[in-house]
């Protein structure tokens, strides 16, 4: 933040209102975001069963995948920082998983729905001022929370005990935090570094600042 003066020499604060429309090249960003996450999410389904097989030793440890469906939503919030990224992220992941083939169907898109406004809600709690990573952090937890809700209530997961239901609606919400906000989080930073988010609030904020002899 700089500092500028008034006429009585008084100093006041140089503030840069934030823009909150989206511009084309959010637009294009985001969906590459969302259509290759989708491809993700995909690859990631093939993966459910067998990954699933081996956390079998402690029922309803395999929430602890759940974050491998959940990260769109938080990097495209974490990259765009505009009202909506996050669901619109999480939203096309779902639709291109969904249109390349997964074993849940039509289900697909209510899962990305519900799973992208719970990262969306967390970030507007912060008025999308806040992207440190504990926000992100919360983020990832929101999107657990909803994944974990939905399974627990309109899968076959509702007709199991309460102890199985408790360990994966902890286990989604674990894996939403740290798959989802912790790697986004450090995504976002490691794509700052290299110069590909220049055009973003989120890629000038992470690069490197660079040296002023004057400054």
């Amino acid at each position: 933040m700089h500092a500028t003066t008034t006429h009585l020499g008084q100093p006041t604060s140089e503030r840069t209102p934030r823009n909150f429309r989206w511009r084309v090249v959010d637009i294009v960003v985001a969906s590459v975001i969302g259509v290759a996450s989708g491809v993700i999410f995909w690859a990631w389904g093939l993966a459910w069963s067998p990954l699933s097989a081996i956390l079998a030793f402690t029922p309803g440890l395999e929430g602890l995948l759940a974050g491998g469906w959940l990260f769109a939503g938080v990097l495209g919030g974490l990259i765009i920082r505009k009202p909506g990224a996050a669901l619109y992220t999480e939203v096309i992941a779902a639709v291109v998983s969904m249109l390349i083939g997964t074993q849940w169907g039509f289900s697909t898109l209510i899962w990305g729905i519900v799973e992208g406004l719970g990262a969306e809600i967390v970030l507007a709690l912060f008025l999308y001022a806040n992207w440190r990573l504990g926000v992100a952090l919360l983020a990832g937890a929101g999107a657990g929370v909803a994944v974990g809700l939905l399974d627990t209530t309109f899968t076959s997961y509702a007709a199991l005990d309460f102890g199985y239901k408790a360990v994966y609606f902890v286990s989604a919400v674990v894996s939403g935090t740290v798959l989802a906000g912790l790697l986004s989080w450090l995504t976002v930073r490691g794509l700052a570094r290299t110069g590909a988010l220049g055009r973003f609030a989120s890629g000038r904020e992470g690069s490197p600042a660079p040296s002023n002899a004057l400054s």
